[in-house]
């Protein structure tokens, strides 16, 4: 499966993986009033991106992570933080505990998990009043936009699956979806808010990044090697040996009914 290949590269993610804004993990404490005695679930954590800085409000995090890699990564990152415990399960099997919690969260991991339980068992996870909080993170146009759109020539020629002439969506034509949390009577008062931050990238910084997604590491290595090295001479023989890259952030949060 496509979403177990992070665990090959556990170092690697977490070394280049952009960290989210401190305004998005601020408001997400603030809307879910985080402190001593909060109980919070992390699904699919990865190495702790997120965790980490909510860790640092106090609150009690059980996080589950699919690949033992990650989850011993997270744990490393996690050891000034007695309060943070990592169990390695996969989130669909994973047994809830009694106690319920006061927010579920998943980090750019959401639309990995099965459509069947990811809003109903986070839903059993909660005690009414609870929080779903849900960020999805998007590449979008800004920074480097003129080197995106000439790498797109690279992945033309090196991965098949490339539709020509790809280009990046400005973040005001990438709508927020909130239909499936709102559908079914779960939750309500379903709020989404949005946040951009702009990372600049070496060319070994970029392929380390490149390196950790999923399609990328999915390709031949013949193929792999030959995007990657198509992308390196760019931004090297074009771009001085840096480009930047837009991320769109959105934290999407639900209380559950």
């Amino acid at each position: 499966m496509l979403r177990e290949t992070f665990n090959e590269v556990a170092e690697l993610y977490d070394r280049a993986r952009p960290r989210y804004p401190r305004s998005l993990v601020d408001e997400l404490a603030r809307v879910a009033d985080l402190g001593p005695g909060s109980r919070v679930l992390e699904v699919a954590l990865g190495t702790g991106q997120l965790t980490v800085p909510l860790a640092e409000f106090g609150c009690r995090i059980t996080g589950v992570e699919l690949g033992p890699a990650m989850a011993a990564m997270a744990r490393r990152r996690l050891r000034e933080f007695p309060l943070a415990d990592v169990e390695v399960a996969d989130f669909e099997q994973w047994r809830l505990p009694r106690e319920p919690f006061d927010l579920v969260v998943c980090a750019t991991a959401f639309h990995w998990l099965d459509p069947a339980v990811r809003v109903r068992k986070p839903a059993d996870a909660l005690h009414p009043g609870g929080r779903l909080a849900v960020v999805t993170t998007d590449h979008v146009a800004g920074g480097s936009t003129d080197f995106f759109a000439q790498a797109q020539r690279c992945y033309e020629r090196w991965d098949p699956a490339t539709p020509p002439g790809l280009r990046l969506q400005d973040q005001s034509d990438i709508a927020t979806d909130t239909g499936e949390l709102e559908r079914g009577g779960r939750f309500e008062n379903v709020v989404a808010t949005r946040y951009l931050q702009d990372i600049t990238y070496t060319a070994d910084q970029y392929i380390d990044v490149l390196l950790t997604y999923s399609g990328h590491r999915a390709l031949d290595e013949a193929r792999r090697d030959g995007l990657l090295t198509c992308i390196r001479e760019l931004i090297e023989s074009r771009y001085d040996g840096c480009v930047t890259k837009r991320y769109l952030h959105e934290l999407i949060v639900a209380t559950r009914t």
